[in-house]
């Protein structure tokens, strides 16, 4: 995997914990250079110690930032640019769930009509608001070079409607929703928009320990490392408006075979709006 993705920029959003810490992780071991947006500032002080230690400290820029302000955005995208002269890559990982705000050991999260008006907002803005922000600001460079790649973390189907998983579900339904509709609308340009799910709940904060007390029954953030990569890299070149299954990538497959097995339309595109993708993969 090292060398990979050699000269490419990524911004990660929601870098500092759980998927974000793992993806931004192995952007940098791929060899590319990586801005860590997150509001966390303790965890982007970690995140930068984790990066000198495995010797990309110099490819590494963190940035505290809430992607929700409408001023965030374009400001982390200048950021970006000036330091690392280029912009390739948008990872919109940042995301909440309704665990956010509740004890680490809570065994229940709660049903949909006892969420507060604020929890609803400030869900709807980090997982549909931020990355629509990002997006937006992150387009005119890729489009200006005629290459790049807006990757949306969102959630397995059935948890967009499933009971007890309201908003979160919802919120994420409306971010799959709207990349792949991107993805239709940059269709020609060399920026494609595609969907990296892990497959499952994944061994991260957003899953109390209170609800799985026994993590092994989680999936490991790693399975989203193999599609990630391939996705930042020009090996997939035209493939868009797909959502990608980290835990269905099978690693013992050429990677264009492995994509092909973990890969599907994005949400809803079953239903009349055919995803782009080579001849060779389908």
């Amino acid at each position: 995997m090292a060398g990979t993705l050699d000269g490419k920029v990524a911004i990660v959003t929601g870098a500092g914990h759980g998927i974000g810490r793992v993806i931004t992780l192995a952007l940098l071991e791929a060899g590319a250079r990586v801005a860590a947006a997150e509001l966390d500032g303790q965890a982007v002080e970690d995140l930068q110690g984790a990066a000198e230690e495995r010797g990309t400290g110099e490819r590494f820029l963190g940035i505290v930032a809430d992607v929700t302000q409408d001023h965030s955005a374009p400001n982390i995208v200048r950021a970006t640019t000036e330091n690392f002269g280029r912009l390739d890559i948008l990872v919109n990982n940042a995301g909440i769930n309704i665990t956010s705000f509740r004890r680490p050991d809570a065994k229940d999260i709660g049903k949909f009509r006892d969420v507060t008006p604020q929890e609803f907002r400030r869900i709807i803005e980090v997982n549909v608001i931020a990355p629509f922000l990002m997006t937006r600001s992150a387009l005119a460079p890729m489009l200006k070079q005629g290459w790049g790649r807006i990757i949306n973390v969102t959630t397995s189907l059935d948890m967009m409607w499933r009971d007890f998983m309201q908003p979160y579900g919802g919120s994420k339904a409306a971010n799959e929703a709207h990349l792949a509709a991107f993805a239709l609308e940059l269709e020609g340009s060399g920026v494609t928009a595609n969907v990296l799910v892990p497959g499952g709940a994944a061994n991260t904060r957003m899953v109390t320990r209170g609800l799985v007390p026994d993590r092994s029954k989680l999936i490991d953030p790693e399975v989203m490392v193999a599609p990630l990569v391939w996705l930042c890299s020009n090996a997939s070149d035209g493939v868009t408006g797909q959502r990608f299954i980290g835990a269905r990538w099978d690693d013992k497959l050429s990677p264009a075979e492995a994509a092909k097995k973990a890969g599907a339309p994005a949400a809803w595109q079953h239903l009349g709006v055919q995803a782009i993708m080579p001849d060779e993969m389908r």
